[in-house]
């Protein structure tokens, strides 16, 4: 009996010593294909990290453009609000134009509004230009399903509301807004200063609600913000507009803090019409449109 015993051990150690030299052949193996195929580690150099990102921008980023609310079934008047847009220094400045603002334009006297009923967004662009000095590159005319598209883009906006118009509280506290609340807001007819005072809500509410906008989300939307608006405008900005300005704008919208500003147009009354101020207009100028090309800063 302790024959057989001995004789079955004798067996089983070459068996196991079989099945240990198999794995080590197998898993040998297996570990230099893998190797060789750059699945494992094949080197003792270390990866080099990736490489940061980063961005050029500059004032040859800037651009400017004036917007055109028309909703012909409101009793207000059509909507200009011009917009100048500095990426470098992360700033958007707006400035509400009064519709009743008149300017030689050539030889012939006439109001934004009448330029732009006689000749549409190009000519409003014109007499824009004319009164400014500036040259305006690119128009986006909005109906009100567009408007409403653009608010809803940004969040709406809470501000202070101190005109006795349905719906909204008018004691001057601040109140959100919704899409449509910010519509009837901007055209409203019967602000007791007219034309004017409508343009300081217009200029006033779209830098408050950009203020107030995630510019992250903002950004991380925007390819299709700007897909979905140029299908539903009349406007002459174009695709290779948006690429060529896109990274400037992104690096603005994320890193920028507090980017919108807004400037009433200075000026007075005469009559029913609205003559610009010359001085206004030149210290615009100055701030938002000399600047040097020089300098270009790298963010990161």
């Amino acid at each position: 009996m302790a024959k057989k015993k001995k004789k079955s051990g004798s067996i089983a150690v070459p068996y196991l010593l079989t099945i240990f030299i198999g794995i080590l052949v197998i898993g040998g193996g297996t570990f230099l294909l893998l190797r060789h195929l750059g699945i494992l580690g094949g080197s003792d150099e270390l990866p080099e990290p990736p490489k940061r990102q980063i961005t050029t921008v500059s004032y040859a980023d800037n651009h400017t453009i004036l917007f055109i609310l028309d909703e012909p079934d409101k009793k207000a008047s059509s909507t200009f609000l011009l917009m100048r847009s500095v990426p470098k220094d992360k700033k958007v400045v707006f400035v509400g134009i009064p519709s009743n603002t008149i300017a030689l334009v050539g030889d012939v006297q006439q109001s934004i509004s009448s330029a732009y009923e006689s000749g549409g967004a190009s000519s409003a662009v014109e007499f824009t230009q004319s009164v400014f000095g500036i040259t305006i590159d690119r128009y986006m005319r909005l109906d009100s399903e567009a408007l409403i598209k653009v608010c809803d883009i940004l969040g709406g906006v809470t501000y202070p509301v101190s005109e006795d118009i349905a719906g909204f509280n008018g004691d001057g506290s601040d109140q959100y807004l919704n899409s449509e609340q910010v519509e009837k807001l901007i055209t409203y007819s019967l602000y007791g200063d007219g034309e004017s005072e409508r343009a300081y809500v217009v200029g006033s509410v779209f830098s408050s609600m950009l203020n107030q906008s995630s510019g992250m989300r903002v950004s991380d939307n925007l390819d299709t913000s700007f897909n979905t608006l140029v299908n539903m405008t009349d406007t002459n900005i174009t695709a290779v507009d948006y690429k060529k300005r896109k990274a400037a704008i992104k690096n603005m919208l994320e890193k920028g803090n507090t980017i919108g500003t807004f400037l009433i147009m200075g000026g007075e009354k005469a009559y029913e019409d609205f003559i610009p101020d010359q001085v206004f207009i030149d210290e615009f100028k100055e701030k938002y449109y000399s600047f040097d090309e020089g300098g270009d800063e790298e963010d990161e």
